[in-house]
């Protein structure tokens, strides 16, 4: 079986959860013995170059790519990566009167009708939770046949992280982590940083800090606080990495959404207590193991990380993210995807 991945071409410069997605969903493919490439723009490729495509993200960054695989009668499947706090019921409103406003004005489209053409052209549509699969079926309209809800994984390697390489190198342990972007206001650092202002107790965020007004604030709030440090983003696949997931407390990811933050499964199976959004279908994965904050309440996501620094550590979460989200066990739910469409 020949597969071919595709995605926006922005993957290569944001270090995000798609890009860590892609990787190590071909990784593990390979593993079961199926031939994984990655498109390339710059080399020919046609319906007899692969068996088929795999898609991640249904938007406006894969929509030319979608519509030329439709033209080009090249079967492909679609993580659609697809979430808004709006409901299906808005999402639908929208759709339809997009259709009405076309039919007066040609020429214009909403980010919902990008996402539910590419959904619709598509043999089948993989959302990362449950939430994003009811928004895909009854928000864009997608029948129910095609979608199979496959969920985002985790690296095992995370589980044997040594903690004191972080505490060698940075002089603190047991402290509260974020990992993730400084920049996109959905990570919705800045909040973050208020509420760790607001409590006396070491924290650490590790991000690639992009160039923007909400990233400057960010940096320039946390040097309010004598206990919050900043690290630039590191490598997904770096020790120290996995280190300072082994050696921190609690790691919080209060971000306005997300399906579920990869990095919060990295620290699951690292054994650190979670503070976590409730929107993007994160319940499906931490149940109730969790402690769940709302985004938008500063009051929110600091009283919700003093209540789990005095918790104590809870080890059957770590074994449920072992048990249902490696990435091993995300590429055999993907390969019956593959094996049902190709049937």
């Amino acid at each position: 079986m020949k597969i071919t991945f595709a995605c926006y071409e922005s993957l290569s410069m944001i270090y995000g959860g798609p890009r860590v997605q892609v990787l190590q969903t071909k990784h593990e493919l390979e593993k079961l013995g199926i031939e994984v490439s990655l498109l390339n723009p710059w080399e020919n490729f046609g319906k007899k170059s692969t068996d088929l495509v795999h898609l991640f993200s249904a938007n406006l960054g894969t929509f030319h790519l979608a519509s030329t695989f439709n033209s080009f009668d090249i079967p492909f499947v679609t993580s659609s990566i697809f979430f808004t706090r709006h409901s299906p019921a808005v999402i639908q409103a929208t759709i339809v009167l997009n259709a009405l406003l076309k039919k007066i004005k040609t020429g214009i489209w909403t980010n919902y009708e990008y996402s539910r053409q590419i959904c619709e052209w598509s043999k089948a549509v993989l959302p990362n939770t449950n939430a994003e699969a009811r928004l895909v079926g009854e928000g864009l309209g997608i029948s129910a046949n095609k979608i199979t809800m496959v969920p985002n994984g985790v690296d095992p390697h995370f589980e044997f992280g040594d903690p004191s390489l972080f505490k060698k190198k940075y002089g603190i342990d047991n402290f509260i982590l974020n990992v993730g972007h400084i920049g996109p206001a959905r990570k919705n650092v800045l909040n973050l940083i208020r509420a760790l202002k607001e409590i006396d107790h070491p924290a650490v965020i590790i991000g690639k800090i992009t160039d923007s007004p909400y990233a400057k604030q960010c940096i320039e709030e946390a040097k309010q606080s004598k206990n919050i440090l900043i690290i630039p983003g590191t490598d997904n696949n770096s020790e120290l990495l996995a280190s300072a997931y082994a050696a921190a407390n609690v790691f919080a990811l209060p971000s306005l959404f997300e399906t579920p933050g990869i990095a919060a499964l990295e620290a699951a199976l690292a054994g650190t207590k979670i503070v976590i959004t409730p929107h993007g279908g994160t319940r499906d994965y931490f149940n109730t193991m969790a402690t769940y904050v709302e985004p938008n309440s500063v009051d929110s996501i600091r009283d919700g990380i003093i209540k789990s620094l005095n918790e104590e550590k809870n080890p059957q979460l770590k074994e449920h993210i072992k048990r249902e989200f490696l990435w091993s066990r995300v590429a055999e739910k993907t390969l019956s995807v593959y094996k049902s469409v190709l049937k």
